[in-house]
């Protein structure tokens, strides 16, 4: 497929753009694409919808960029590469990784996934910590009656936990 621009090269560079509902497509070969402005579309894109909407532009108009402290990552480097230097970079770009990281998951925190054994046998083992806690309370307040509530209770927290495993 020739370039639509130069008629001459192969084109390796497409570009489609919908306005008003109708389909534009652009075929550009490489010095047509560099000459028109054209950068990688992957990583221009990657970086705007990540740091944010004409983030890419300042960057390359030469703005005070931002640094992590730890690694030395800019916003240049994760517009190259798209990928973040280490952990801290979370927190140092978090202003333009919160609205994405919303939208791509079901939140902005991490909260890891386990299976429901494991589930159960941890909310039993806090449940167990908890009555035990009241147990030793109700003991020292001396009062009997509710000790012995709570002591059927964990009976029954040991049974279960026994039975699970």
């Amino acid at each position: 497929m020739l370039c639509d621009v130069c008629k001459c090269n192969d084109a390796t560079v497409f570009l489609t753009q919908i306005l008003e509902g109708k389909m534009h497509k652009v075929n550009l070969c490489e010095a047509c694409s560099k000459e028109k402005g054209v950068q990688d579309p992957t990583s221009f894109a990657l970086a705007d919808l990540l740091l944010g909407i004409g983030a890419a532009e300042e960057i390359e108009k030469g703005a005070p960029a931002k640094k992590c402290l730890v690694c030395g990552f800019s916003q240049a480097d994760f517009k190259k590469t798209g990928r973040l230097g280490c952990s801290e970079c979370y927190g140092t770009f978090a202003e333009g990784l919160g609205s994405l990281l919303k939208a791509m998951h079901k939140g902005t925190e991490h909260v890891g996934k386990l299976p429901e054994r494991a589930q159960r046998t941890m909310a039993l083992n806090q449940r167990m910590r908890a009555l035990t806690e009241n147990l030793q309370k109700a003991v020292a307040d001396e009062n009997y009656e509710s000790a012995a509530s709570l002591r059927d209770q964990i009976k029954r927290i040991e049974a279960d936990l026994s039975n699970s495993a």
